[in-house]
């Protein structure tokens, strides 16, 4: 993979969520040899960003216990019952005045690779957004360049980022990743599956 040529690129993990279908706290469910939020930041943190921000919120004294956050600026979002972009819009406070790119990961989903990231940077040229294209359809990981950090600061509720591609949509780049969308993981059948998935690979 070439390298990425943006100069300045922050990673946001969103790790804030309160696991309501789920029961107890996602982000400390056992993963690999850690738990399932320190899995995807130990990927954010091998994709070499220029910074690494971790949004968390439900359990966060635990998070900050059990999840080696090492290296990352911490955001704790008290808002995280209002969805996924209040995390965005409170980590968009305490990213460097520098970064010209964010790219957004969700602490839930840990098949995204430190590779797919590399490819949709390389993939994303000069778009203002650029978005993963899976086998069946789009996903996470997401780029936005700085051009559409007022509208990020502008997002309301879970399907905000969505609704942002939807209105900016000649301004997308979708950049081609083999497979299927990476699993996450909101339920006791989605961790099963990601579990399960763990397993086949290994």
């Amino acid at each position: 993979m070439p390298p990425r040529t943006d100069s300045f690129v922050t990673g946001l993990v969103l790790g804030a969520g309160g696991s309501s279908r789920l029961g107890r706290p996602k982000q400390l469910l056992p993963y690999g040899e850690g738990t399932l939020l320190g899995h995807v930041v130990g990927v954010a943190r091998g994709c070499t960003f220029d910074q690494l921000v971790v949004a968390i919120g439900g359990a966060a004294d635990e998070v900050r216990a059990s999840v080696d956050l090492t290296g990352a600026d911490v955001v704790v979002n008290d808002a995280y019952g209002a969805g996924c972009s209040s995390s965005i819009v409170a980590a968009l406070g305490i990213v460097d005045p520098r970064c010209d790119v964010i790219v957004l990961m969700l602490g839930d989903q840990p098949g995204v690779t430190a590779g797919t990231v590399a490819a949709l940077l390389h993939g994303r040229g000069g778009a203002p957004l650029a978005v993963c294209s899976y086998d069946d359809g789009r996903g996470h990981p997401i780029a936005f360049a700085r051009g559409t950090f007022g509208d990020l600061a502008d997002l309301h509720g879970d399907r905000g980022v969505w609704r942002l591609l939807d209105e900016r949509a000649r301004e997308v780049a979708e950049v081609e990743v083999a497979g299927r969308i990476p699993l996450d993981v909101d339920t006791p059948e989605d961790y099963r599956a990601v579990l399960g998935a763990l397993t086949t690979a290994a």
